[in-house]
């Protein structure tokens, strides 16, 4: 029984993240598309039965594209989203400099809100609580089925800290995890724990 993550393909750059809802760039696309060719022809081991995304244009298009390769419907929830960066969702870089100079994620406090958005550790907390009721869902009604969650960098560096027992801040140096990369936790014998990170064997001579 596996939890695969996948973070989105490549988006617009230039443009603060967070809960921006612009999309991918014919990259992002290509990557996703190569995403979902090799999850099909390694069907037998990835054996994934259904998809679930972050309902962000960027999450969204990656994990539809991939479903169309698997045959599978994708449920969206912004209970995967990126963190809630309030007004400078989507702004670009430079009128986000001008208007909130200094203003970055990691500058908050870990109880100081975005502008219009969350903190930290509301951040935080969202995906702790996601990331453990769909844990328990794997455990206690999907008969072990293996899932594939789209989403974003963000949450895929906290359900990293959570699975490894780190203590997680705003201020920590990221785990990788690479455009459409794949991470894998399993269960075993009740610990979820992480067997594959930052895979991109998709893209490799692409």
């Amino acid at each position: 029984m596996a939890i695969y993550l996948v973070r989105h393909g490549k988006d617009e750059e230039g443009y603060r993240g967070g809960w921006s809802m612009r999309g991918l760039v014919p990259e992002g696309i290509r990557q996703a598309e190569r995403l979902g060719e090799y999850l099909f022809e390694h069907q037998d081991q990835y054996n994934i039965c259904r998809i679930l995304t972050s309902d962000l244009t960027r999450a969204s298009e990656t994990a539809q594209i991939v479903g169309e390769k698997l045959g599978l419907s994708v449920v969206q929830s912004e209970k995967w989203r990126e963190t809630n960066n309030g007004v400078l969702a989507g702004m670009a870089n430079e009128t986000a400099n001008e208007k909130y100079p200094g203003l970055y994620f990691s500058s908050l406090r870990m109880d100081e809100r975005y502008p219009g958005g969350e903190s930290p550790i509301e951040n935080f907390l969202r995906i702790k609580e996601a990331f453990n009721d769909l844990c328990r869902s794997q455990m206690e009604e999907n008969d072990g089925e293996n899932v594939l969650v789209v989403t974003h960098g963000g949450v895929i560096n906290i359900i990293y800290h959570i699975v490894k027992d780190l203590t997680w801040t705003n201020k920590n140096t990221f785990f990788p995890a690479a455009n459409t990369s794949i991470h894998k936790i399993e269960a075993t014998n009740g610990r979820w724990e992480l067997t594959l990170e930052n895979q991109t064997p998709h893209l490799q001579h692409a």
